[in-house]
């Protein structure tokens, strides 16, 4: 009897043994984790501020070039987008680039193609350079339905951005960079359903507009995670 309590409490002992082993095998694996995803997440902040800071640089740099030829355009000193007002581009109702229209992107596209490829440390972070077109709610003569009139709005604003974009091309942009240009080049019409508003009301003439806008890519935080484990 006595030889049976002793093997009894011996298999408990083994069995604490084991879970104390696992409990202990289980917080370590938990804390290596931790660890990295602590190493991780400050990695992907500093690659984000990194990132951010070479697009506000090179933001930078594009106003101040663009000055330089004073060249009137609106460019966002953060993200780098730049509104074109259709008067300058365009004649009323029409998606064909005015002589005037054409003069001006002759100046504008090579000083932001060419201020943006140039720069190493943001070229292979662009996703897309975005040519978006954008129109007023003003309705088109003669269409009652405002679905149509939205899809007409839509259609114009797409064929004034794909005009710019196709312009682009002809523009005296560094030819080196006409590859990746194609490859990022992206054209959008967005109709009326992004207007520019003025103390409540839209502006009609800042709504019709066409925009370029660059596009960076999101970074991966599973990325830079995996990336820790393979330095352990």
């Amino acid at each position: 009897m006595a030889l049976m309590l002793r093997k009894t409490a011996q298999a408990e002992g083994d069995n604490n043994i084991f879970w104390t082993t696992m409990a202990d095998l289980l917080l370590g694996l938990a804390i290596i984790f931790m660890t990295l995803f602590v190493l991780a997440m400050t990695g992907f902040t500093q690659q984000s501020l990194e990132q951010k800071k070479h697009q506000i640089e090179v933001n930078k740099e594009l106003i101040e070039n663009l000055k330089k030829e004073n060249i009137d355009a609106e460019v966002d000193p953060m993200t780098g987008d730049i509104k074109i007002s259709d008067l300058e581009l365009f004649e009323v109702g029409s998606y064909n680039l005015s002589p005037k229209g054409k003069a001006y992107l002759d100046k504008l596209v090579p000083i932001y193609i060419n201020t943006i490829f140039s720069k190493t440390e943001l070229i292979d972070e662009i996703d897309n350079i975005i040519i978006q077109g954008h129109t007023d709610s003003q309705s088109f003569s003669g269409i009652k339905d405002p679905d149509m009139q939205y899809m007409k709005n839509m259609e114009l604003s797409l064929q004034r951005a794909n005009s710019v974009a196709a312009y682009m091309f002809n523009t005296n942009i560094d030819k080196q960079y006409n590859q990746k240009l194609k490859k990022i080049l992206v054209v959008e019409g967005k109709s009326y359903s992004e207007p520019i508003l003025t103390d409540g009301k839209e502006d009609y003439n800042k709504s019709r507009r066409v925009e370029m806008r660059l596009k960076v890519k999101k970074l991966d935080i599973t990325d830079i995670f995996f990336n820790e484990i393979q330095h352990l």
